[in-house]
């Protein structure tokens, strides 16, 4: 009797012809999906396992271009895997992180920005890409202070004299930019909205070298960039610079006084990073995320960076997520409040 109940429920859990195919195929769907996860959790276990390529969106030689080649060459040696560099510029650093952007989510393909992406999401409205949704986060290279320099006839050696002496003649004097929308005019609307009162007036350049060519011969009277771009003019005696953006005192610039001791609150940093397409698995942000901040740790690294007008700072990916949410919004009410557009 006993046998034949345990045939007779063995017998009620037998699957109906009619359902059949369809329990088979979904045992062969969870098969599957199993076999995809396993390979997938493989994948991740053993990356990389080929060559890593770092988009640069921008020409060679500019501080993308210098920050990730240093860190290319020591991020090779740490994981073991060539780490390539691909220069494509093109649209204020829009074209190569575009690309990078829609590109398989699997790590093997980066973008090195600064946070002139931020300043590009603000005035450009139809960005290719979302800068906090469309890309995830892998770490920050490096913060820097810009220096705020004004030509050798201008009345001030100081922050509070460079205020003074703008508030002294309203609307008389002018400020150059690398271009209109640039990170440089971000920098110096952020400063004259600070102060609430600072009349002078915006004069876009098509690059640096025109802009601070322009600042010697005194046809404008004040530019804000980085340490490298005027930093050399100034220890040639073509430039004097008054102040830095930092809140507290640089090794950047030691001596320099920063801004905000005339103007509290005042601050403007410009960082860099390394992103990767959004859905990158965690573990493979993580991984890239350790090998670069152990990196960053270097004495060798950390002078190098110094010497280029930056400080390194490792952060997790999470932090550096938040430094770029956060800028965007800042720099989207500062443009508004300030009109500031792109060219």
């Amino acid at each position: 009797m006993h046998t034949q109940k345990k045939q007779e429920t063995r017998h009620t859990m037998r699957i109906p012809p009619i359902l059949r195919p369809a329990a088979l195929a979904a045992i062969a769907f969870a098969g599957a999906c199993l076999s995809s996860g396993t390979a997938l959790a493989q994948q991740q276990a053993t990356y990389p396992s080929k060559a890593i390529t770092i988009v640069v969106p921008y020409p060679a030689g500019g501080s993308n271009d210098t920050f990730a080649r240093q860190v290319a060459k020591e991020l090779g040696d740490e994981l073991k895997q060539p780490v390539i560099i691909d220069n494509r510029p093109g649209a204020s650093g829009n074209t190569g992180t575009a690309q990078v952007a829609r590109a398989t989510p699997d790590g093997y393909t980066l973008v090195a920005v600064s946070s002139s992406m931020t300043t590009n999401a603000a005035v450009q409205s139809k960005l290719p890409f979302d800068p906090v949704k469309g890309l995830a986060p892998v770490a920050m290279f490096a913060k820097g202070p810009f220096i705020v320099a004004v030509n050798n006839d201008f009345p001030a050696k100081t922050p509070a004299e460079l205020i003074a002496a703008i508030k002294a003649k309203p609307g008389q004097y002018n400020y150059a930019s690398s271009g209109s929308g640039s990170v440089n005019q971000f920098g110096t609307e952020l400063l004259k909205a600070k102060v609430g009162d600072l009349q002078i007036a915006h004069i876009p350049y098509k690059g640096m070298g025109p802009a601070v060519t322009d600042l010697i011969g005194n046809q404008t009277q004040l530019l804000i960039s980085s340490g490298p771009s005027l930093l050399p003019m100034v220890r040639a005696g073509k430039l004097r610079a008054v102040g830095i953006t930092s809140l507290k005192p640089s090794p950047v610039a030691p001596d320099l006084t920063p801004m905000a001791v005339a103007v509290p609150g005042y601050e403007f940093e410009l960082w860099w990073g390394l992103l990767a397409p959004a859905g990158t698995p965690g573990d493979v942000v993580a991984k890239l995320n350790q090998a670069v901040n152990q990196i960053l740790a270097r004495p060798a690294i950390a002078g190098n960076f110094l010497r280029e007008g930056a400080i390194a700072t490792p952060l997790t990916p999470a932090q550096f997520g938040t430094v770029i949410a956060d800028d965007v919004e800042r720099w989207k009410k500062l443009a508004k409040q300030q009109n500031i557009t792109a060219d």
